[in-house]
């Protein structure tokens, strides 16, 4: 099928800002943002608050397929980011939390799991016209995505970001535990087996250690702009 939009795929390590880019990107262009991230934090707090051992990779597989069944799961398009709704109910702030997070990146290692969610993502973005954000868009979701872009910044920024978010949320944590969670991650997300946080070939890479967030959005929907025109033309 060939899209009349492009898909655009962000990429990048935890912290560095793909959340904030994809949803204002988004509304820079008119296109849905698929918050894909969320779609694990779901799964993993779900997990949690089952009690469920998350090395008991049968059960957690259960949870992702009980939440990949139709209706059962809804991203609402939110000011900040996507709310996430769970059989009728919104979960709000509860699937943002630092421990909720790391219990993500543990998750998302389960084939089982990126199985069950793998077909809901591909279907959100089918027609284009969407941003997804991720850890493995550019990769392994969409590798057809016709924008692809690598969002990063160094440790330490990433950290301060992360620290601020949770503060707003009214969880104060040292900035060096934030840190060394961050550093775990990029650690974890990146060695691991099953689809490795990494840029892809032909991702554009922006680092917004140095840069405003205006800044960053102007860069992506300039590309995006012209990927648009090239589809008009195709």
């Amino acid at each position: 099928m060939t899209r009349k939009r492009p898909v655009v795929a962000i990429d990048g390590p935890a912290g560095a800002g793909k959340s904030t880019a994809a949803r204002l990107l988004a509304g820079k262009l008119g296109y849905v943002r698929v918050d894909t991230g969320a779609l694990y934090r779901t799964v993993a707090w779900l997990a949690l608050e089952r009690g469920i051992d998350l090395s008991d990779t049968q059960a957690v597989v259960a949870v992702a397929k009980e939440l990949a069944a139709p209706g059962a799961l809804r991203l609402v398009p939110g000011p900040t980011e996507s709310e996430v709704v769970v059989f009728g109910e919104g979960l709000g702030s509860k699937i943002r939390t630092l421990q909720v997070g790391s219990a993500a990146s543990l998750v998302s290692q389960i084939q089982g799991v990126r199985d069950a969610l793998f077909a809901m993502q591909r279907a959100l973005g089918a027609e284009g016209g969407v941003v997804l954000e991720g850890r493995d868009i550019g990769t392994v979701i969409y590798p057809d995505a016709e924008v692809k872009f690598f969002l990063t910044a160094s440790v330490r920024v990433r950290a301060e970001r992360r620290q601020r978010e949770l503060r707003e949320r009214g969880s104060e944590v040292p900035l060096a535990e934030v840190e060394s969670e961050v550093t775990e991650r990029d650690r974890r997300d990146s060695t691991r087996a099953l689809a490795p946080l990494r840029k892809a070939d032909d991702a554009i890479e922006v680092d917004s250690s140095e840069l405003t967030l205006e800044e960053v959005i102007d860069q992506m929907v300039a590309i995006v702009r012209e990927a648009e025109l090239k589809l008009t033309k195709s």
